[in-house]
């Protein structure tokens, strides 16, 4: 059946989606994507919120008879994809397709390390140990492991460490629970499956390690398709470099302790050793600034304080290194953590090393953790040699990869030529259903009087919308700062991001229905909430890259010396694809209705406020205030 047929009116989707109509924008992405398959090439596609791209990539993967990976940017629209969209799809379409779900090894629970635990348990935390108890709950009940679907559990839940593998300490064909291992099962599903849904970082670790000569983490496919491609450049960016982070380093040392304390507890000196490196690793740590931060890791070795410590951690890795040589014969879990600790000396002695040319040194401090990273400016060379390698199909679809109406700066970041390339508008009235405010007399984003007008502002949208609002912010720091003026300010319940995981706080937002919520970077994507929750958008400022940013700051270096222009050519861009993400949070329906206001004066002073402007959504456009607020109370 031509794909034409399957999503014409009287087509299968028709007959079994209540409210189904043909979209041409639909059907014409699905048509490109089905001959990128029928003919190996390469597919790009920028689909507008609500063309439906999901299908449109879909059917034609289950109409191939050949092996397909879909990868996606985000674990909501994977879980979509697996629960929801491909049992529809194959059922609708009658194809008996075999899919499978692979999500990274942190995703799965370990039995091993988890009896481990339970048995030691590493902690006095009592959110640990009720946590414990919970999975150890889920693994008596549970046939997958994932712990997506261990209710109570969250993404950044502190067990987690405890409980799942990571490359570091899995022991793979040595480990006890071997035959039972839930992450070896779920390889053999993806390898027997026809259609295997995974994530980008996945697909990356996997290429990372076929590049090193290991076995592969998941099988080779005939057709590649890549949704929420405009994550890709930076993801790939992180897997083609190297960083060596302390807290793995703690990991380790945790791993050790247990084995020390339950196999080997007469050998005083081994957790001796590790009491050493652990406060050696804490000082590498206060070295830096007592905030979050990224800096120039090139810089940071002109300190004596940070190479004294580094070189700290070096030595007592060394010891460690000589001591469990003489544990090896005392229990055979020493044998895996005895190889990291080598790895990990390696790392940090190479950390040393920042002559290679075409790469940035950075280090990024959480307040717990630094992160030593060396990452490659260019990703286009080693990303083609991929596409090359597999001679299959690969298309890249997302809402926004576009800049000024082209996909050659998309193109371009990952080394493509794509045979087949389609930009698909919206088919959304965004004329009627959205008014986008500028509004005027606001001071410049760096004013210290900013804050204190964007309360201003969001009081005011609130009280119009009736709750029903998304604050996004570019920083933390305004964000708390606003969240100060407001939380107290209005009758509506206001979510802070932070203040819990991102699912729960979108749950109690949506459950509200006059809630607000503030967040920042990762609430400007992959959130959709549809209909009467949300009906207004505030955006503090163009999401331009922090300046001092080091790796912004080299990429930029590097542009220039090719004879580029980096505010044109990486700057701008970029800042484009970010600020499309958080705008495309207002409209996700037909029935849908908005404001979006974004409080930053470039858009109108600025000569490049005009490329921002013609790369959104055609809304009706104001700087008047007061209409905006009038727009919002009309909305029924």
């Amino acid at each position: 059946m031509q794909i034409k047929t399957l999503f014409s009116e009287s087509g299968p989707l028709a007959l079994n989606i209540p409210g189904y109509k043909p979209r041409q924008p639909q059907i014409d992405m699905a048509e490109m994507v089905h001959a990128a398959i029928e003919n190996k090439s390469q597919c790009v596609v920028e689909a507008g919120t609500g063309t439906g791209k999901t299908f449109a990539y879909l059917i034609p993967v289950l109409l191939s008879e050949k092996k397909s990976i879909i990868t996606t940017g985000s674990k909501a629209l994977q879980e979509q994809l697996y629960h929801r969209d491909l049992p529809q799809l194959t059922k609708i379409l009658n194809k008996g397709r075999k899919v499978a779900l692979l999500k990274g090894r942190a995703n799965y629970l370990c039995t091993y390390r988890l009896e481990q635990h339970v048995a030691h348990v590493p902690t006095d935390d009592p959110d640990v140990m009720h946590q414990l108890a919970m999975v150890a709950k889920f693994a008596s009940q549970t046939n997958t492991g994932d712990l997506a679907d261990c209710v109570g559990i969250e993404e950044d839940a502190k067990v987690l460490p405890y409980v799942n593998s990571t490359a570091d300490n899995c022991l793979g064909k040595e480990c006890p629970d071997y035959a039972e291992c839930y992450i070896r099962k779920a390889r053999i599903k993806a390898m027997e499956a026809d259609i295997v849904v995974i994530n980008h970082h996945l697909f990356f670790a996997d290429m990372a390690v076929k590049d090193s000569g290991f076995a592969e983490l998941m099988p080779d496919a005939d057709n590649y398709i890549f949704d929420e491609a405009h994550q890709i450049p930076e993801i790939a960016s992180d897997y083609f470099g190297d960083s060596i982070s302390t807290k793995q380093l703690v990991a380790l040392i945790n791993d050790l302790r247990l084995i020390y304390r339950s196999d080997i507890p007469d050998m005083l000196q081994l957790g001796n050793t590790l009491n050493k490196l652990e406060t050696a690793v804490a000082d590498l740590r206060l070295a830096f600034a007592g905030e979050g931060s990224r800096g120039d890791w090139r810089e940071s070795l002109t300190s004596k304080t940070i190479c004294d410590a580094l070189h700290r951690v070096i030595s007592d890795l060394d010891f460690l290194y000589k001591v469990l040589k003489l544990c090896l014969d005392r229990s055979d879990k020493i044998e895996h953590p005895f190889e990291k600790v080598l790895q990990f000396k390696k790392q940090l002695e190479r950390a040393f090393d920042t002559t290679q040319t075409g790469y940035s040194y950075w280090y990024e401090t959480t307040r717990r953790f630094l992160t030593i990273n060396i990452t490659p400016l260019n990703v286009a060379n080693k990303f083609k040699e991929i596409i090359e390698r597999t001679q299959a199909s690969f298309t890249f679809a997302s809402a926004t990869l576009s800049v000024n109406d082209s996909l050659d700066h998309f193109n371009k970041s990952l080394g493509l030529k794509p045979k087949h390339q389609l930009l698909v508008e919206s088919p959304f009235d965004y004329e009627n259903q959205a008014v986008l405010c500028m509004p005027r007399y606001l001071p410049e984003t760096s004013d210290d009087m900013m804050p204190h007008n964007l309360v201003k502002l969001a009081k005011e949208l609130i009280k119009a919308a009736k709750g029903r609002t998304f604050l996004l912010f570019t920083s933390y720091r305004v964000m708390h700062l606003v969240y100060e003026g407001l939380s107290t300010a209005t009758e509506y319940p206001v979510f802070m991001q932070g203040q819990s995981s991102k699912r729960i706080i979108l749950e109690q937002f949506i459950r509200h229905g006059n809630a607000v919520l503030m967040g920042t970077a990762s609430f400007w994507e992959g959130v959709d909430v549809r209909g009467d929750a949300l009906s207004c958008v505030l955006i503090d400022k163009l999401p331009f890259t922090s300046p001092d940013d080091p790796l912004l700051q080299a990429r930029m270096k590097d542009c220039e010396l090719t004879g580029g222009e980096p505010f044109e050519d990486i700057q701008l861009p970029q800042a484009i694809i970010n600020l499309k993400q958080g705008v495309g949070r207002l409209i996700r329906d037909h029935s849908d209705k908005g404001v979006l206001v974004i409080c930053d004066n470039r858009l109108v002073t600025r000569k490049y406020g005009q490329t921002f402007l013609q790369s959104l959504p055609n809304m009706r456009r104001t700087r008047d205030f007061q209409s905006a607020l009038q727009f919002l109370e009309n909305i029924e």
